[in-house]
C-alpha cells in the first residue's frame, strides 16, 4: 500500500489538540501507512479563518457548526450522508442534544460531532458546598465577590442569548430586528447589574482565563455561572485547585434551558486526495467506543452519549457528564445562516461596549437590529 499523509486543522488547547493526535496515532498503528499529521491554531485564529481556505490546504478540520451555513452554500466540504448509513444512524442516536444535527444543513450532514460544550456552572468544591441554580443566587455571590465569567465580546455575547432563551425570549426570528426591544433590554440590564458587581478583569477573559484564574489562584471566583465546559479543570492534575461543572442557573426558576450549544465536530475537505481514508477515521472517531475511550482518556471533550452515560469517563472528571448533562439537553443552536457568522464577529463587540458603560442600552439594540439586518441582506 503507497503511503498516505493527511493534514488536520484543529484547535490549539488541549482539549482540541491531545485527543486528535492520541487517536491519529492509534489509527495510524491499525493502518498501516497512513499518517495524520495535526496543525492547531488559536482559537480567534482558528475561527476567523475561511473554511474555504483550510479546505484548500488541510484534508480534516475540526469545525463549528455556525460555518455550516457558508459550507452549504460554497461546497468545499465533502458530505458525510449516504456513505455509511448504519453508522450514521448509531452516530444520530447516540447525539447528546443537538451536537449531531447541528452540522446537518440543507439536507446534508457536513460534520460528525466530536465534541460538545455548552455553557455550564463551575465552581470551587473546596470554597462551595453547592451551585446556585437560580439566577438571584448568583448575584447574591457577586455580591460577596465570590462570583465571576467570562466576558470578552463572543461570550458576552453566548451569555447574552443563552438569558434571552432561557426567558423564552425569540433571537433572529423577525426579519428586521434580532429581538423585541423591551426583551433584549432586559437582558442587557441583567448582564448591566452583575457586570457591576464582579472583578472587571471578567470583560477581559474567556472561559479558559477565568478556569485558569479559579483553578490556579487562592484569589479567583469561587463560581462561574456560563462558561463553556472544559473537563480538563475537573481533572486530577490539571490544575492545583481542581474544579467541579454543573448545570446552569436560571433566570427564573431552576432550569438551565437555552445556553448556546458549542462544540466542534470533524469535516472532510471535497479537495481532499484520500476521501476513502479521511472518512474512515471521521466515523471512526466520532463513534462511541472511540469517544468513551481513547478519545476521553487523552483529554477529549466528547459528543457521544455512550461517553457521558459511562462510569469511567465520569469517575476522571468528577462527574463532569452527568452533572451537566441537563444542560446540555437543552441547549440552543445558534442560527446557521449564510452571513451568520459575520453578525456574531460584530455583535459580540457591541454587547461588550455596553457591558463596558461605552454604549447607552437603547444604544446597543439599535446597534444590535443594524449588524442583524445587514448579515441577512
Amino acid at each position: 500500500m503507497a503511503e498516505i499523509t493527511l493534514r488536520g486543522m484543529t484547535w490549539d488547547h488541549a482539549r482540541g489538540f491531545d485527543p486528535m493526535v492520541a487517536t491519529s496515532a492509534a489509527y495510524a498503528r491499525a493502518h498501516p501507512g497512513v499518517t495524520i499529521d495535526w496543525e492547531r491554531r488559536s482559537l480567534q485564529a482558528f475561527a476567523d479563518r475561511p473554511i474555504s481556505e483550510m479546505a484548500e490546504t488541510y484534508d480534516l478540520m475540526v469545525i463549528d457548526h455556525p460555518h455550516v451555513g457558508e459550507v452549504a452554500k460554497q461546497g468545499n466540504l465533502l458530505p458525510l450522508d449516504g456513505l455509511r448509513d448504519a453508522e450514521m444512524a448509531a452516530l444520530a442516536a447516540g447525539s447528546v442534544g443537538l451536537s449531531h444535527p447541528s452540522y446537518n444543513f440543507a439536507g446534508r450532514q457536513w460534520a460528525l460531532a466530536i465534541d460538545t460544550a455548552t455553557p455550564v456552572a463551575a465552581m470551587r468544591p473546596d470554597r462551595l458546598e453547592a451551585a446556585p441554580t437560580l439566577w438571584s443566587e448568583v448575584l447574591a455571590l457577586a455580591r460577596q465577590g465570590r462570583a465571576g465569567f467570562a466576558l470578552i465580546p463572543i461570550n458576552a455575547l453566548m451569555t447574552f442569548f443563552g438569558l434571552a432563551r432561557n426567558l423564552g425570549y425569540d433571537i433572529a426570528e423577525a426579519p428586521d430586528r434580532l429581538m423585541a426591544p423591551n426583551e433584549a433590554g432586559h437582558v442587557l440590564d441583567l448582564l448591566r447589574e452583575i457586570v457591576a458587581l464582579m472583578d472587571k478583569r471578567v470583560l477581559m477573559l474567556d472561559p479558559i482565563g477565568i478556569y485558569e484564574w479559579m483553578g490556579r489562584n487562592e484569589d479567583g471566583p469561587h463560581y462561574s455561572p456560563f462558561g463553556y465546559g472544559y473537563t480538563n479543570y475537573s481533572r486530577a492534575g490539571f490544575c492545583p485547585f481542581p474544579l467541579t461543572f454543573h448545570d446552569a442557573p436560571g433566570v427564573k426558576q431552576p432550569d438551565p434551558t437555552g445556553t448556546v450549544l458549542g462544540g466542534t465536530g470533524i469535516a472532510v475537505s471535497a479537495f481532499t486526495k484520500h476521501p476513502q481514508v479521511a472518512v474512515d477515521y471521521a466515523f471512526w472517531i466520532a463513534a462511541g467506543d472511540c469517544q468513551k475511550g481513547l478519545f476521553t482518556e487523552s483529554g477529549g471533550q466528547p459528543a457521544h452519549a455512550a461517553a457521558w452515560e459511562d462510569g469511567a469517563c465520569n469517575a476522571i472528571t468528577r462527574d463532569f457528564f452527568r452533572n451537566t448533562r441537563r444542560t446540555l439537553n437543552t441547549a440552543w443552536l445558534r442560527p446557521r445562516y449564510d452571513g451568520y457568522m459575520g453578525l456574531q464577529d460584530r455583535a459580540g463587540s457591541i454587547v461588550h461596549r455596553c457591558l463596558t458603560g461605552e454604549a447607552t442600552v437603547p444604544e446597543t439594540i439599535r446597534a444590535l437590529d443594524a449588524a442583524y439586518r445587514e448579515s441577512r441582506a
